[in-house]
């Protein structure tokens, strides 16, 4: 219904712009040639009215309704400034002794240009301006969660592309130990489309994978996860949008991006980072505890073996390499914690078994 009041207002409006333009100022032309130019008018204003406004009306309005009124008072002072810079412009601009259409035209561009350029600054500095008068933004609720928050906020967790391809997340909330509302921004949503679109097969591969972790934690009743479509156009950079978007929705970011991590500890803003929880939750391995393992490779070291735990974890066997290809015991001898994560030292255990007889004997 209202694609239909656009349409028709946009050919009303090109009719009846025409038709004044052919009466002021073309009035010697012949009336084939005027229906012509009234008809061309309306033709112009019908299609402007349904594509160009159609297509862009439920955006504005999308961001309307996602708007805090800090946000839409920011706008407001930023138009009233145009108008103001704008006005200062045309009272030093000589348009009044221009022909009547050519200085309605330079005015018209001389309002428009200035007020979108101001609403567009206002826009980008908003946290400054906030600042400055020492206001705050007001925390952003998705409008598809405000019916899920009862009589408390809910807790809101962004999620990262990174977090969505590794695929984890899913396993993690199964379990339940992760609580509250999962949102994906929308434009994490184009990064995993664009990389599910790539020329390259692994980058495609990993953005399909991303895709169907989605729609399958989509599909689980006992996972409370959203899309939310709110953007940032002035900034480029997917990982400072998802800093600000958490920024104004008193959010954690659930990531496994370094980066990412650093940004946003930088911005004040929690995060959860599965590659730290997987880091704690794997189990411990004591000097002096003896495990079975199966050597795959050689290590840097001379003589070295390189085994791994079913949870990744790498173990360096001292003089391992004579067991490559082998289930061998070993005998852990030191355990380093590292940035990447958990690295367990052994020896075999008839190596650690004599040597410590050895030292015992001496």
């Amino acid at each position: 219904m209202f694609l239909k009041l656009l349409t028709f207002l946009g050919a009303f409006s090109g009719g009846i712009l025409s038709f004044w333009l052919v009466l002021t100022y073309l009035p010697f032309l012949g009336i084939i040639v005027k229906l012509g130019i009234v008809l061309a008018g309306i033709i112009g204003g019908f299609f402007s009215g349904r594509f160009v406004l159609g297509n862009c009306w439920p955006r504005w309005e999308e961001r309307f309704r996602n708007a805090s009124i800090p946000e839409l008072l920011t706008g407001a002072a930023g138009i009233l400034f145009g108008l103001l810079v704008s006005g200062l412009l045309l009272f030093s601009l000589p348009v009044g002794k221009l022909p009547e259409l050519p200085g309605t035209l330079l005015a018209l561009s001389v309002v428009v240009t200035t007020s979108g350029m101001a609403v567009k600054i206002f826009w980008a500095k908003r946290e400054e301006i906030y600042s400055f008068f020492g206001l705050q933004a007001e925390r952003i609720e998705p409008v598809c969660l405000k019916e899920h928050r009862g009589g408390n906020r809910p807790a809101y967790k962004l999620l990262d592309t990174s977090a969505v391809i590794d695929g984890r997340i899913a396993d993690i909330c199964r379990t339940g130990f992760l609580e509250g509302n999962l949102i994906v921004p929308g434009f994490v949503l184009a990064e995993l489309q664009k990389i599910a679109d790539s020329s390259d097969s692994l980058k495609r591969n990993r953005g399909r994978r991303g895709l169907d972790i989605l729609n399958k934690m989509q599909k689980e009743p006992n996972i409370s996860i959203r899309i939310y479509d709110k953007d940032f156009e002035e900034l480029t950079d997917v990982d400072i949008k998802i800093v600000r978007l958490a920024k104004l929705m008193d959010a954690r970011v659930i990531t496994n991006d370094f980066n990412l991590n650093k940004v946003a500890e930088l911005y004040g803003v929690p995060v959860l980072n599965i590659n730290e929880l997987a880091n704690a939750i794997k189990p411990v391995a004591l000097p002096g505890e003896e495990i079975l393992v199966h050597i795959i490779k050689d290590g840097k070291e001379h003589g070295q073996g390189i085994a791994y735990l079913e949870d990744g974890t790498m173990i360096v066997v001292d003089g391992g390499r004579r067991y490559i290809g082998e289930e061998i015991h070993v005998t852990v001898t030191s355990v380093l914690q590292t940035a990447a994560g958990r690295m367990i030292f052994a020896k075999p255990k008839e190596e650690f078994i004599a040597k410590t007889g050895s030292l015992l004997g001496s």
